[in-house]
Protein backbone atom coordinates (compact mmCIF):
# COMPACT_ATOMS: atom_id res chain seq x y z
CA UNK A 1 0.00 0.00 0.00
CA UNK A 2 1.29 3.34 -0.90
CA UNK A 3 0.31 6.78 0.74
CA UNK A 4 -0.54 9.09 -2.08
CA UNK A 5 -0.48 12.88 -2.09
CA UNK A 6 -3.45 14.78 -1.67
CA UNK A 7 -4.40 17.62 -3.83
CA UNK A 8 -5.74 20.79 -2.38
CA UNK A 9 -7.79 23.87 -3.55
CA UNK A 10 -7.67 25.87 -5.92
CA UNK A 11 -6.31 22.26 -8.03
CA UNK A 12 -8.68 21.94 -10.79
CA UNK A 13 -8.94 18.24 -10.43
CA UNK A 14 -11.01 18.83 -7.26
CA UNK A 15 -13.94 20.56 -9.37
CA UNK A 16 -14.54 17.78 -12.37
CA UNK A 17 -16.94 15.48 -11.96
CA UNK A 18 -15.70 11.70 -12.23
CA UNK A 19 -16.48 8.63 -14.28
CA UNK A 20 -18.42 5.31 -12.99
CA UNK A 21 -15.96 2.03 -12.39
CA UNK A 22 -16.79 -0.66 -14.61
CA UNK A 23 -13.68 -2.37 -14.30
CA UNK A 24 -13.51 -4.51 -10.62
CA UNK A 25 -9.71 -5.44 -11.30
CA UNK A 26 -6.33 -5.73 -9.12
CA UNK A 27 -5.45 -1.80 -9.91
CA UNK A 28 -8.71 -1.05 -8.48
CA UNK A 29 -8.39 -2.90 -5.39
CA UNK A 30 -4.77 -1.37 -5.02
CA UNK A 31 -6.43 1.99 -5.39
CA UNK A 32 -8.75 1.26 -2.94
CA UNK A 33 -5.90 0.06 -0.55
CA UNK A 34 -3.51 3.48 -1.25
CA UNK A 35 -7.34 5.38 -0.49
CA UNK A 36 -7.23 3.97 3.00
CA UNK A 37 -3.24 4.13 3.71
CA UNK A 38 -3.33 7.93 2.44
CA UNK A 39 -6.73 8.35 4.71
CA UNK A 40 -5.65 6.68 7.56
CA UNK A 41 -2.12 8.73 7.51
CA UNK A 42 -3.72 12.09 6.98
CA UNK A 43 -5.85 11.36 9.17
CA UNK A 44 -9.15 11.78 7.82
CA UNK A 45 -12.41 9.68 8.36
CA UNK A 46 -13.46 9.81 4.51
CA UNK A 47 -11.19 10.66 1.41
CA UNK A 48 -12.80 10.31 -2.70
CA UNK A 49 -10.73 9.45 -5.55
CA UNK A 50 -10.36 12.91 -6.95
CA UNK A 51 -8.51 14.21 -4.00
CA UNK A 52 -5.91 11.76 -4.87
CA UNK A 53 -6.06 13.22 -8.57
CA UNK A 54 -8.23 9.98 -10.02
CA UNK A 55 -11.14 10.90 -11.28
CA UNK A 56 -13.62 7.89 -10.80
CA UNK A 57 -16.75 7.26 -8.61
CA UNK A 58 -15.06 5.96 -5.72
CA UNK A 59 -14.53 6.95 -1.90
CA UNK A 60 -13.76 5.41 1.07
CA UNK A 61 -14.72 6.05 4.81
CA UNK A 62 -14.11 5.12 8.07
CA UNK A 63 -15.84 6.77 10.65
CA UNK A 64 -14.62 4.78 13.88
CA UNK A 65 -13.12 6.57 16.71
CA UNK A 66 -9.18 5.78 17.20
CA UNK A 67 -10.04 3.21 20.51
CA UNK A 68 -12.29 1.05 18.02
CA UNK A 69 -11.42 -1.08 15.31
CA UNK A 70 -11.71 0.01 12.37
CA UNK A 71 -14.61 -0.14 9.82
CA UNK A 72 -13.56 0.96 6.92
CA UNK A 73 -16.66 1.09 4.29
CA UNK A 74 -15.70 1.68 0.36
CA UNK A 75 -18.55 3.23 -1.97
CA UNK A 76 -18.09 2.90 -5.48
CA UNK A 77 -20.75 4.04 -8.11
CA UNK A 78 -22.45 5.71 -5.23
CA UNK A 79 -26.23 6.88 -5.47
CA UNK A 80 -28.28 8.64 -2.51
CA UNK A 81 -32.00 7.05 -3.00
CA UNK A 82 -33.42 8.76 -0.24
CA UNK A 83 -32.78 11.42 1.92
CA UNK A 84 -34.65 12.65 5.09
CA UNK A 85 -36.39 16.06 5.31
CA UNK A 86 -34.76 16.53 8.96
CA UNK A 87 -31.39 18.36 8.99
CA UNK A 88 -27.98 17.69 10.82
CA UNK A 89 -25.60 20.48 11.30
CA UNK A 90 -21.73 19.53 11.55
CA UNK A 91 -18.39 20.92 11.44
CA UNK A 92 -16.76 19.47 8.73
CA UNK A 93 -13.46 20.01 7.58
CA UNK A 94 -11.91 18.01 4.63
CA UNK A 95 -8.03 17.03 3.96
CA UNK A 96 -8.29 19.17 0.25
CA UNK A 97 -8.61 22.56 2.36
CA UNK A 98 -6.44 21.96 5.18
CA UNK A 99 -7.27 23.21 8.76
CA UNK A 100 -10.52 24.63 7.82
CA UNK A 101 -13.92 23.67 9.41
CA UNK A 102 -17.40 25.40 8.82
CA UNK A 103 -20.88 24.22 10.10
CA UNK A 104 -22.32 22.71 6.94
CA UNK A 105 -26.61 21.80 6.91
CA UNK A 106 -26.75 18.56 5.55
CA UNK A 107 -29.90 15.85 5.51
CA UNK A 108 -29.52 14.18 8.64
CA UNK A 109 -30.26 10.57 7.37
CA UNK A 110 -29.57 9.00 3.83
CA UNK A 111 -29.78 5.62 1.96
CA UNK A 112 -27.08 4.38 -0.19
CA UNK A 113 -27.42 2.29 -3.25
CA UNK A 114 -23.23 1.55 -3.86
CA UNK A 115 -21.26 -1.27 -5.43
CA UNK A 116 -18.47 -2.51 -2.84
CA UNK A 117 -14.93 -3.77 -3.77
CA UNK A 118 -15.78 -6.62 -5.23
CA UNK A 119 -18.50 -4.99 -7.31
CA UNK A 120 -21.25 -6.64 -5.49
CA UNK A 121 -24.62 -3.92 -5.05
CA UNK A 122 -24.80 -3.02 -1.30
CA UNK A 123 -27.58 -0.47 0.18
CA UNK A 124 -26.62 1.42 3.72
CA UNK A 125 -28.73 3.89 5.55
CA UNK A 126 -26.77 6.15 7.71
CA UNK A 127 -27.38 9.26 9.85
CA UNK A 128 -25.23 10.99 11.92
CA UNK A 129 -21.40 11.79 11.23
CA UNK A 130 -21.81 8.47 8.96
CA UNK A 131 -24.63 10.27 6.96
CA UNK A 132 -22.64 13.52 6.87
CA UNK A 133 -19.35 12.06 5.99
CA UNK A 134 -20.71 9.87 3.21
CA UNK A 135 -22.61 13.00 1.22
CA UNK A 136 -18.96 15.21 1.69
CA UNK A 137 -17.44 12.54 0.00
CA UNK A 138 -20.16 11.93 -2.73
CA UNK A 139 -19.81 15.56 -3.07
CA UNK A 140 -16.12 15.35 -4.15
CA UNK A 141 -17.36 13.16 -6.84
CA UNK A 142 -19.46 15.52 -8.57
CA UNK A 143 -16.77 18.24 -8.23
CA UNK A 144 -18.41 19.63 -5.08
CA UNK A 145 -16.35 21.03 -2.01
CA UNK A 146 -17.88 21.77 1.51
CA UNK A 147 -17.36 25.36 1.05
CA UNK A 148 -19.94 25.31 -1.80
CA UNK A 149 -22.65 25.00 1.22
CA UNK A 150 -21.56 27.80 3.39
CA UNK A 151 -21.90 31.55 2.93
CA UNK A 152 -20.52 33.29 -0.53
CA UNK A 153 -18.84 35.41 1.61
CA UNK A 154 -16.52 32.88 3.66
CA UNK A 155 -16.23 30.50 0.34
CA UNK A 156 -14.47 33.51 -1.34
CA UNK A 157 -12.11 34.29 1.82
CA UNK A 158 -11.25 30.43 2.05
CA UNK A 159 -10.50 30.15 -1.82
CA UNK A 160 -8.28 33.75 -1.76
CA UNK A 161 -6.04 32.40 0.91
CA UNK A 162 -5.49 29.14 -0.46
CA UNK A 163 -5.44 30.72 -4.17
CA UNK A 164 -2.72 33.46 -2.53
CA UNK A 165 -0.73 30.20 -1.00
CA UNK A 166 -1.44 28.58 -4.23
CA UNK A 167 0.55 31.59 -6.30
CA UNK A 168 3.30 32.09 -4.00
CA UNK A 169 4.45 28.34 -4.47
CA UNK A 170 3.89 28.48 -8.01
CA UNK A 171 0.76 26.56 -8.10
CA UNK A 172 -1.33 24.74 -6.22
CA UNK A 173 0.97 21.86 -4.24
CA UNK A 174 -0.21 18.54 -2.76
CA UNK A 175 1.01 17.13 0.24
CA UNK A 176 1.65 13.60 1.32
CA UNK A 177 0.58 12.86 4.87
CA UNK A 178 2.87 11.19 7.53
CA UNK A 179 2.54 7.09 7.71
CA UNK A 180 1.34 6.54 10.80
CA UNK A 181 3.89 4.65 13.92
CA UNK A 182 3.20 0.73 14.07
CA UNK A 183 0.43 0.98 17.07
CA UNK A 184 -0.83 4.69 16.66
CA UNK A 185 -4.11 5.26 16.78
CA UNK A 186 -5.74 7.68 14.44
CA UNK A 187 -6.90 11.08 15.32
CA UNK A 188 -10.80 11.30 16.68
CA UNK A 189 -11.07 14.78 15.19
CA UNK A 190 -9.80 13.81 11.52
CA UNK A 191 -11.44 15.38 8.68
CA UNK A 192 -13.86 14.18 6.00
Amino acid sequence: MTIRPIHVIPDNVLRQKTEPVTVFDAELQTLIDDMFETMYAAPGIGLAAPQIGVLKRLAVVDVSSRDDEQEPLVLINPEIVWESEDISVYEEGCLSIPEYYEEVERPAEVRVHYLDREGKEQEIKADGVLATCIQHEMDHLDGILFIDHISKLKREMVWKKFQKTAKRDGGPQPYLPKPKLKGEKRDAGAEL
